[in-house]
């Protein structure tokens, strides 16, 4: 698998749980000439609270260099819904294809306690940018 890597990393925290984000434009899967351009990101979880805490749903919105946006929505990531103790981790490596050479997605995860209590996890924006796009738009 090519990958180019713009070694960016993003953070953000909310309630306790940190989450960070790392793209890698993928060369090899990508074909500019009918405008597939794919990218694969790695999530890292922390749960820096003093509970435990479950990540029961995700909701994403993609939007690609025209505007376009499409948003995902479902139960829990890569087939799981990760249960996080105090201290603990979790990451996963998931991608996403644009008909454009750039982009940048954002979204949150749904987080309940052992109390009951929800709140939403946010995902922060990160830019989608291939060695294909001349300038850097985000």
């Amino acid at each position: 698998m090519t990958t180019v890597s713009t070694r960016r990393r993003y953070e953000r925290e909310t309630q306790g749980v940190i989450v960070r984000v790392e793209p890698e434009f993928l060369e090899d899967q990508s074909d500019p000439a009918a405008h597939r351009f794919v990218w694969a990101y790695t999530i890292e979880i922390e749960n820096r609270g003093s509970e435990t805490v479950q990540l029961v749903s995700r909701h994403w919105s993609i939007t690609d260099s025209t505007g376009k946006v499409e948003v995902v929505r479902g139960p829990g990531v890569v087939g799981e819904q990760p249960v996080l103790g105090p201290g603990d981790q979790f990451s996963y490596t998931s991608g996403a294809p644009l008909e454009t050479s750039s982009g940048f997605m954002c979204g949150s995860f749904e987080m309940v306690r052992l109390s009951g209590d929800r709140f939403d996890a946010i995902i922060p924006a990160f830019s989608l940018d291939s060695p294909y796009e001349t300038t850097s738009i985000h």
